[in-house]
Order: structure tokens, then C-alpha cells, then sequence
């Protein structure tokens, strides 16, 4: 008797976790606590560009590089009119400890519930140390100043993105 064949694995995103947006898409909503008391809103930056960058944990060594690189980069992201915004799904004092500790002077958001990140597509299967796992995917998204998704960077590699991310928003 033959036996049923499995169907192909896909790159479908595991079950109930969306596979966020792509290059074109409308930015989805989000409204997040940020450090320094402020609070991060998809609506607060209408008609404005803006960076969204999501990492898995704050005050660990690649989460340091990048947003330190972030943060030198600043001035140069805010000549062309665009705020940065980090994410993690790190609770408010512990972002707010990390920002003291390194000076980082853009909002860091805390998003515990991973909604956010689920919205993007920043959350959900990843590999590391050769380890399967469910957790947040180190990802970039440039949204123009329409609200639309310019442009997406998925498992993000540390060095030199900072500065990709900066030629990617002079095209704007």
C-alpha cells in the first residue's frame, strides 16, 4: 500500500504568526512605551520617513554594535528627516538601563508582547548556534513618508548595517 507522501516545506510563517510586510506594503499600526517616558506611534510619525529596527535583547554584544551604530549615525538620519525607532520585546526598564548605559539618545520601544514585531514579521522561527527556535529575527524596515514599507532587511548581519540602511534612506 503506497504511503501518503508529505507535503514540501514551505516558507510560510509558523502557524499563527503572520509573515509580515514586504517592500511596498502600508506600515502596519503600532503604538509602543519608549524609553525616556515617550511613546512610539505608527500615527505620531505620519507624513514623516522613519526607521523601525527590531532586536532580540537589549545590552547583549550585537545588540550593543547595532544600536550604538544607530545612534553615531544619527545626525546623518535626521540631515535627511528621519527618526530611528529600536524595538525589542525587552520590558521599559531594561531598555531604559541600556540606553543610559550607552548614551543611545533615539526611543528605544518595548514591545513584551511581541505584537509589533509579529506585525512586521520580526517574530518567528530563526536559527541559532544551530538551534531551531521561536523568537524575535533581527530585521530593518525603512518606511517612506506616504507609510509605506521602502524597504526590508531580514536577518540583519551587525556590521555595516547601520550605514546600508543610511544609502537605502538617501533614495527616499
Amino acid at each position: 500500500m503506497p504511503t501518503a507522501k508529505k507535503p514540501a516545506a514551505t516558507a510560510a510563517a509558523p502557524a499563527g504568526i503572520p509573515p509580515g510586510v514586504k517592500e511596498g506594503d502600508a506600515a502596519p499600526e503600532f503604538s509602543l512605551a519608549a524609553t525616556g517616558g515617550r511613546t512610539v506611534s505608527r500615527a505620531a510619525m505620519k507624513g514623516r520617513p522613519f526607521v523601525l529596527y527590531f532586536y532580540p535583547k537589549a545590552d547583549t554584544p550585537g545588540c550593543t554594535t547595532e544600536a550604538c551604530a544607530f545612534n553615531e549615525a544619527l545626525t546623518q538620519f535626521k540631515g535627511l528627516g528621519l527618526d530611528v525607532i529600536g524595538v525589542s520585546p525587552d520590558k521599559v526598564p531594561a531598555i531604559e538601563t541600556f540606553a543610559e548605559k550607552y548614551g543611545l539618545t533615539f526611543p528605544l520601544a518595548s514591545d513584551p508582547e511581541r505584537k509589533t514585531a509579529q506585525a512586521y514579521g520580526a517574530w518567528g522561527e530563526k536559527v541559532f548556534m544551530g538551534r531551531k527556535s521561536i523568537g524575535l529575527i533581527r530585521s530593518t524596515f525603512l518606511i517612506d513618508a506616504k507609510g509605506k514599507v521602502a524597504k526590508v532587511w531580514k536577518k540583519v548581519k551587525v556590521d555595516g548595517h547601520a550605514a546600508a540602511v543610511l544609502e537605502a534612506a538617501k533614495t527616499l
